[in-house]
């Protein structure tokens, strides 16, 4: 693994706010400095994923407010400050400074703040006498959500900014697009600098994509040729893991591959983002406490929400969310076993301890056992944890296990991997559309719009319209088919459709373990697929400029180097040895399947590091809403 991850660096440095902008020291001893934490939302979404409660409380944040939220006084206390630098916000810090609120302010932007705000803080301050108050201010250069060591995205609260709607909506004003790309271009900005690298910028001509790599190019130039100010000098840099060399950073439209995104898929992870309400790494479910023998005429029990936050530290997340569901469903239930007969090793000798004074035996049974006991005994919290881990992966697993079973998930994945992979169909399209028993309409209209979207061409106008029909009749909404349809005259134009490798999955007859009546998961009827590494576009394009290889698809990609000194545009790459390590960022929304695409094809290119980051995350559902929305108009 590289010197330190993106989540680790992200994690350092807010650590390092919190503690006044010095670098944490973990075995200082004597207690930390008790503060306040005072956040918008956007901070709260940048910390939430990285530290925990304890972390916090660790670090010395007694208490952690909205900055929005109506606060008490507390004026023996410092406060720090950690928001985007909006109108709003600076407004209301000055309102905190003008009350008096805390003892001391350190002021943290998320990203960089103005000139002219920085003075309106400077204004109120000096009105109400809090100038000494005022510790430090600065920028913290962290506007980006780090999900995984491997994986961010830009932001999460007003994500319909940078939504793939927002980029492609056919009026959008060429103002409107700027503020999209500035957005974009500011969080790419932070994530560099938080990385201490600056990358080799590669992208596709023509596309959202290029004019995010044109806006960055610029804005890396200009803060590196500002040598006083630089955020890429002395400390930050050498001590990356990039001091070698330097990233590769490749920028992506998500219009190179929209099937992708509409596909239902068979790992854990992103079976868990689309099917169950999985968000910033906590999946929030609904438990039915089961129906209790009431009188007829009573009202059912309410469900209970449960949720369950799915980190790093959880190693058998760690270990299974690529892997196949059915694998997922057979690992929970031997971790369960392997807990039962610890477990039963417990009771066992506490049976025995209740024995002495017996006889003889007893006695002599008593003096080895005391050993074991007291290993039982300090082993009691790792059980617990272990416990605990079963039983969030055993809802969680049972959650998406009703979803695949009422919904025919794995017929879908198996057909549409067919249709991915152009090899014969065994069944009509047709027949899954008008089957009332597969699926949701919703389902329906994601393999569809797969179909035409991989499809060499397109159906003929009275094809078309009796698929329209089944698929009316089957309840779905037309609209992202017509938006589909617009876009894929458009791209046609543009170049020929992507072809998303020629292997398919092997059904291998069901698990027979997970089939015997000890197992928790009933997996009648789900077939057990086994994947098959196949690169899916943006693992194809990536794989070609990482590696150097010359390819139709990406040779006329355009070539940035922040750091020459005249920006020549050229798709001639300067550098030809192939990079250690690389970005690729989606521009217009990403997904777990890709990430995990990429993660699999990394694994086999010992030595490489990738990082996937997106404009935003969403899974099919939030996917085929923006498309409807496109299509409407």
């Amino acid at each position: 693994m590289a010197a330190a991850s993106i989540r680790e660096r992200q994690t350092v440095a807010l650590k390092r706010m919190l503690n006044f902008n010095v670098p944490h020291v973990k075995n200082s001893t004597g207690e930390p400095v008790w503060k306040v934490l005072i956040y918008d939302r956007f901070g709260q979404d940048i910390i939430s994923p990285l530290l925990s409660v304890k972390e916090l409380r660790d670090m010395g944040i007694t208490l952690h407010l909205l900055l929005h939220s109506d606060r008490d006084p507390i004026p023996d206390v410092p406060a720090v400050y950690f928001v985007m630098p909006t109108e709003e916000n600076i407004d209301r810090m000055c309102q905190d400074l003008r009350n008096q609120l805390y003892e001391s302010y350190y002021l943290n932007f998320i990203s960089a703040i103005s000139r002219s705000k920085l003075e309106d803080i400077a204004n109120a301050a000096l009105a109400a006498n809090a100038v000494p108050q005022v510790a430090k201010v600065f920028d913290q250069y962290l506007n980006f959500i780090t999900l995984e060591d491997d994986m961010f995205v830009l932001c999460n609260q007003n994500k319909e900014l940078v939504s793939y709607r927002a980029i492609n909506r056919p009026d959008i004003t060429d103002t409107e697009m700027e503020t999209v790309m500035d957005t974009i271009v500011d969080s790419l900005f932070c994530f560099f600098v938080t990385l201490g690298a600056v990358p080799i910028i590669r992208c596709s001509r023509g596309t959202a994509a290029e004019m995010v790599a044109v806006k960055l190019d610029k804005k890396l130039r200009e803060n590196l040729r500002d040598a006083r100010n630089s955020l890429f000098t002395g400390d930050t840099l050498g001590a990356g893991q990039f001091s070698f060399q330097r990233p590769l950073l490749v920028l992506v439209d998500r219009n190179i591959d929209l099937a992708t995104p509409l596909h239902h898929t068979w790992t854990y992870q992103a079976l868990v983002h689309d099917v169950l309400d999985f968000h910033l790494n906590r999946v929030n479910l609904e438990e039915s406490s089961g129906l209790e023998n009431t009188p007829a005429g009573a009202r059912p029990k309410r469900k209970n929400k449960k949720s369950y936050d799915l980190t790093p530290v959880d190693k058998f997340w760690q270990k299974h969310k690529g892997s196949p569901f059915p694998e997922v469903a057979e690992s929970v239930q031997q971790e369960l076993e392997s807990y039962r007969a610890q477990e039963d090793e417990v009771k066992r000798l506490k049976s025995i301890m209740g024995l002495e004074g017996e006889d003889e035996g007893a006695i002599s049974m008593l003096s080895d056992n005391t050993a074991k006991l007291t290993s039982a005994v300090s082993s009691l919290p790792e059980l617990l944890e272990k416990k605990r881990l079963i039983d969030l992966h055993t809802n969680v697993a049972t959650a998406v296990l009703e979803h695949i079973k009422a919904r025919k998930l794995d017929v879908y994945f198996e057909y549409e991997e067919k249709i991915m992979s152009k090899t014969t169909l065994d069944k009509s399209l047709l027949d899954i559309i008008s089957d009332p028993d597969a699926g949701t309409p919703e389902d329906k209209m994601r393999l569809f719009l797969i179909y035409y979207i991989s499809a060499q061409q397109a159906p003929s106008e009275a094809d078309l319209e009796q698929y329209k029909k089944a698929l009316t009749d089957a309840g779905c909404n037309l609209n992202p088919l017509q938006y589909i349809k617009q876009w894929k005259a458009f791209a046609k134009m543009a170049s020929a459709p992507t072809s998303y490798g020629n292997t398919t999955t092997k059904p291998m007859g069901l698990l027979s373990r997970v089939m015997n009546t000890g197992s928790q998961f009933v997996m009648e009827g789900v077939k057990n697929l086994v994947l098959k590494q196949q690169n899916l576009p943006v693992t194809r394009i990536l794989d070609n400029l990482m590696e150097m290889k010359s390819n139709p698809e990406t040779d006329d990609f355009r070539y940035f180097d922040p750091k020459m000194l005249r920006g020549n545009d050229s798709s001639v790459p300067r550098n030809k040895s192939p990079f250690q390590e690389a970005i690729v960022f989606v521009v217009g929304g990403g997904n777990y399947i890709e990430y995990q695409n990429l993660i699999d094809y990394i694994k086999g290119k010992p030595g490489k590091h990738i990082l996937y980051g997106c404009s935003e995350l969403f899974n099919a559902t939030q996917f085929v809403k923006q498309l409807s929305q496109l299509g409407q108009k």
